[in-house]
């Protein structure tokens, strides 16, 4: 079975805790402050190994943590980074973010951050001033990002076989390549994609067998819908159509699936195609070369080929590699002079960086009942999980930097009045403001 869904837990590592500590010299009775810093959490990371076949082994752990990142330590010796978790994936990975965000991963060793570490807490020597010479209070760390993320996987294959169920895209790939794909004489025999190389002189060219699809297939019908996903990478799709299929008629059969890859989207209508008449054996040839003529006729700008294909003899294997290898040499030469089109005239840009207001430097002041206050704000609630508000120089400071921020002003605004409390995330506490 193909694993080609996942849904994972990540969890970046909480930074270390600065360290409250002074120097203890021999012949110097009063050192001053020498607390480290902590160090920051470990990220959990998706790395690209180009050895996964599919997403099977995140269906038996689910739950990735990065490590904790160490406590600082006196003599200003700052705590170590937390190690990584690393989290192997296969190419073709798509990664919906903790922050809705779309990340693909495409070529080995490639890597993206998924949960980001807490930063470490500041030690007591980075509090010291001229007015505050021997703090007795450091920064605790923060919690790493953590939560739920969704992966999914797109195969990366050159070509998609297409086509209704028991069309003998399986016979096909198994014929073409090394591959052993199930193969009967009843529909929906393949209930997952299947890989195969077709091997060049110069290249190999990867082909992925998609399970039928069946008339409803994009609005999840049928077998083929969970797989659809999977032909957006291929650039050139080869159809196989039953000259003579038990039920329809080869010409419904073709626009129906056409209509499956126009309904589903994401541009498979406008792949490049190859049209291969299978199972021509089974007609006399001159009705196959008749069909194939018609067929050229009435095909599209976007039908590179029509070719007719026996099932048991392999006649015509060796016409439908060259024009595979033709297509796709085509199709790349169109995507270069599209890049080309698309790419910026060359021209002196101005390096410059924009500053705008991040979301961790506003807050807002509301009324909570009783004589409370909320203040709510990232950047608040950050700054009051950093410290122990038990401590009353802790305390001291972070009156301190609300008044420079501006949110005592703004209490006062709005109406506090002493001996009121301020909520700010889980703490409750009072202060005197004047």
């Amino acid at each position: 079975m193909l694993y080609d869904k996942a849904k994972i837990y990540v969890e970046g590592g909480r930074g270390g805790d600065g360290v409250v500590s002074f120097r203890r010299e021999a012949h110097v009775p009063r050192g001053g402050p020498d607390g480290g810093d902590g160090g920051r959490g470990g990220e959990v990371v998706l790395v690209c190994d180009e050895g996964r076949r599919d997403l099977s082994s995140l269906g038996r752990s689910r739950h990735f943590r990065a490590a904790r990142g160490a406590h600082g330590q006196g003599s200003r010796r700052h705590g170590e980074r937390g190690d990584e978790q690393v989290v192997r994936v296969p190419a073709g990975t798509v990664i919906f973010g903790l922050d809705g965000s779309t990340t693909e991963l495409m070529q080995d060793g490639q890597r993206a951050v998924v949960a980001r570490g807490g930063a470490g807490g500041h030690g007591n020597k980075r509090f010291a001033s001229a007015t505050r010479q021997s703090p007795r209070f450091a920064e605790r760390g923060l919690e790493g990002e953590s939560g739920w993320i969704e992966l999914r996987l797109k195969l990366l294959a050159d070509v998609g076989l297409i086509g209704m169920p028991n069309a003998g895209k399986s016979s096909l790939l198994a014929t073409m390549t090394r591959a052993a794909p199930k193969v009967a004489d009843y529909p929906f025999t393949t209930l997952e994609p299947a890989l195969g190389a077709i091997v060049l002189e110069d290249r190999q060219i990867v082909l992925a067998d998609i399970p039928g699809l069946i008339e409803g297939a994009a609005e999840g019908q049928g077998l083929g819908h969970e797989f659809l996903a999977h032909v957006e990478r291929c650039r050139l799709l080869v159809h196989l159509v039953e000259i003579e299929p038990p039920d329809g008629d080869p010409e419904a059969n073709y626009e129906a699936v056409r209509q499956e890859l126009a309904d589903y989207g994401a541009g498979l209508q406008r792949l490049p195609e190859i049209v291969a008449l299978s199972k021509a054996d089974l007609v006399p040839p001159e009705w196959s070369e008749e069909l194939v003529a018609e067929w050229s006729a009435r095909s599209g700008s976007g039908v590179a080929a029509v070719l007719a294909i026996p099932a048991a003899t392999g006649a015509g294997l060796d016409d439908l590699r060259r024009a595979i290898a033709a297509a796709l040499t085509q199709a790349s030469a169109h995507a270069a002079r599209a890049a080309d089109a698309d790419a910026p005239e060359a021209g002196f840009e101005a390096e410059h960086r924009v500053y705008r207001p991040g979301e961790e430097e506003g807050f807002d002041v509301a009324p909570a009942g009783d004589g409370r206050w909320r203040i709510t704000g990232r950047g608040i609630e950050l700054l009051f999980s950093r410290h122990d508000l038990s401590n009353p120089e802790a305390l001291d400071y972070l009156e301190s930097r609300l008044r420079e921020i501006g949110v005592i002003a703004a209490l006062q605004r709005a109406g506090f009045e002493r001996g009121d409390e301020v909520l700010v995330g889980e703490a409750e506490f009072e202060f005197d403001p004047s």
